[in-house]
């Protein structure tokens, strides 16, 4: 190694789109489900996300969870974990 080289490994950032921005600021003002299962599915106002390949990869960044356990499919109040929030509080920081 001449010193120019990175050692250790980078912060992983969950790769997170604009829609995915959205489903988390619904979770994040009370408005979510999500399904009790390996492939959570989230719901929004009653409704099916239409995007369900983005709620389970939410879900399996570990940015939403279930509030409480439940049994298998049973529907419960989704929450953002720490990292789901620390997304949404940097997407509403003013610019510098």
């Amino acid at each position: 190694m001449d010193g120019n080289e990175k050692t250790g490994s980078p912060v992983a950032r969950p790769a997170v789109n604009h829609r995915m921005r959205a489903m988390l600021r619904a979770v994040g003002a009370g408005r979510a489900q999500v399904s009790c299962s390996s492939e959570p599915d989230l719901f929004i106002d009653g409704l099916s996300c239409g995007d369900q390949f983005a709620a389970h990869a939410l879900a399996h960044q570990g940015l939403v969870r279930a509030a409480r356990p439940g049994s298998p499919g049973e529907l419960v109040p989704a929450v953002l974990t720490a990292a789901g929030q620390a997304i949404i509080t940097a997407e509403e920081r003013p610019a510098a």
